[in-house]
């Protein structure tokens, strides 16, 4: 057998949706067996099952007859109608999923994840491992928005802003590759069955690669490569963080059933060629961003331009705006901190005095850093509804696209790229620029 045939054969072997599987059940998750295919295949366990119900329902009429007092009000909620000719499904049947009947499972249902822009929803699956289970609920969460928005704004509020903004161009970098890599080779997800798709948020994206696989291993390393040198920290601290959070995160990808091993593989190794390529060239990134004269109209030319290139790649799919998101995320902190540069909001310590010492843990810290994110991210969250409510049908009216359902109208490139780009470019503005100044005016800085 040649190497090309052995590459082949691994490559397909990585790609098996049998291994996400088998991953998938040996951290304790499975598929339910269908209430309906075991009827279909003995009648007589469907009238089996049925029966504990119809002796509850006689109890129940027995209990309103003796009592001659009318049915409680909700005790008709979630009732099927019985189908003519007697073959009525039983109560409970709710998004076209029977409860289980008879003597409770001892394994437990994982919580169906829904996609609120395309309206999937996650398998119904038994899970065993219920402390697993949140483990990767939350590693999966560190690739999330959630987390980007309240994590880049800590770094730049609290920590130290340079970081921040860098691991923020580091990060824009990384993922605009990786979204726009995922529609041009344009692999699906792992067939499901035999995988248990756990989540579907990004279900209507590509898979290879992952792009949560990239985030967990270029934010990490990047910290570490950031900060080493410029903060006093022992060494061993970074080197136990990023195996730590890169495994925990491509992990949580393939228990999710999202992607294959070689996804999750394949965005690791394209974020260590990302970051060995453009690393060297932050530092210049960053203090153009900062002091260069027309900053500002460069930064947003060029991201909006990388959006629109990103919007050809393919179809729509919530790829195309998380693209959009990134991309104005990132112009918006770089432009809020040309500003901020230009005012002396935030500035950088000089270079002489480096490695900074770790501050000494106190009550006025603590309660500056608490307040800060209370008050940055209220001010971020109300600017960020604000420009929704307004660039969404404001795109509508202007390329005569109908607003009735908000969800079709964002699958036009025409209403979904200003909505995003706009929406979150304002978010980073405010990020590095509003609310520094709201810090400053108030005493907070």
């Amino acid at each position: 057998m040649s190497l090309r045939q052995r590459l082949v054969q691994l490559v397909g072997s990585l790609q098996d949706p049998h291994k996400v599987a088998r991953f998938q059940r040996l951290c304790g998750v499975e598929a339910p067996v269908s209430r309906t295919a075991t009827a279909a295949a003995d009648p007589r366990e469907d009238e089996k099952a049925e029966a504990p119900l119809a002796g509850e329902s006689r109890r129940r009429e027995q209990q309103l007859g003796a009592s001659g007092g009318p049915p409680p009000p909700g005790s008709d909620r979630n009732q099927c109608p019985a189908k003519p000719g007697g073959g009525g499904a039983p109560n409970g049947v709710r998004n076209g999923r029977a409860t289980e009947l008879g003597p409770a499972s001892q394994r437990r249902a994982g919580v169906l994840r829904r996609n609120s822009l395309t309206g999937e929803e996650g398998q119904l699956a038994h899970v065993s491992n219920m402390p697993l289970y949140y483990l990767f609920c939350f590693g999966t969460e560190l690739g999330n928005e959630l987390f980007y928005i309240l994590f880049f704004p800590f770094w730049i509020w609290n920590l130290d802003a340079l970081v921040g903004r860098r691991l923020v161009v580091i990060w824009v970098l990384a993922m605009y590759l990786g979204q726009c890599t995922k529609d041009i080779i344009r692999w699906p997800r792992p067939a499901s069955p035999p995988v248990v798709k756990l989540e579907v948020f990004y279900n209507s994206e590509y898979s290879m690669p992952s792009t949560h696989a990239m985030s967990g291993t270029a934010i990490p390393i990047s910290m570490i490569l950031l900060t080493y040198g410029r903060w006093q920290y022992p060494l061993i601290y970074g080197l136990i963080l990023i195996p730590c959070w890169c495994s925990l995160v491509c992990l949580s990808r393939i228990y999710m059933g999202m992607h294959s091993i070689l996804d999750v593989i394949a965005g690791f190794v394209y974020t260590i060629l990302i970051l060995a390529i453009f690393y060297p060239f932050v530092d210049l990134i960053d203090n153009f961003n900062q002091t260069h004269k027309y900053a500002p109209l460069i930064i947003i030319g060029l991201h909006l331009a990388l959006g629109i290139f990103s919007f050809t790649l393919d179809t729509w799919s919530t790829s195309r705006g998380d693209t959009a998101e990134i991309l104005g995320s990132g112009a918006g902190i770089a432009c809020g901190s040309h500003f901020t540069y230009k005012m002396g909001l935030i500035l950088d310590p000089p270079l002489d005095i480096l490695p900074l010492p770790r501050p000494p843990i106190s009550v006025t810290l603590f309660g500056k850093a608490i307040l800060r994110i209370l008050v940055g991210m209220l001010f971020v969250l109300v600017v960020r509804d604000i420009m929704k409510r307004i660039t969404i049908p404001l795109a509508c009216k202007i390329f005569n696209i109908p607003c009735d359902d908000v969800r079709k109208a964002r699958q036009h490139m025409e209403v979904e790229l200003p909505y995003r780009y706009i929406t979150y470019g304002m978010v980073g503005f405010s990020i590095t620029f509003f609310v520094p100044y709201i810090f400053f005016f108030i005493g907070i800085s």
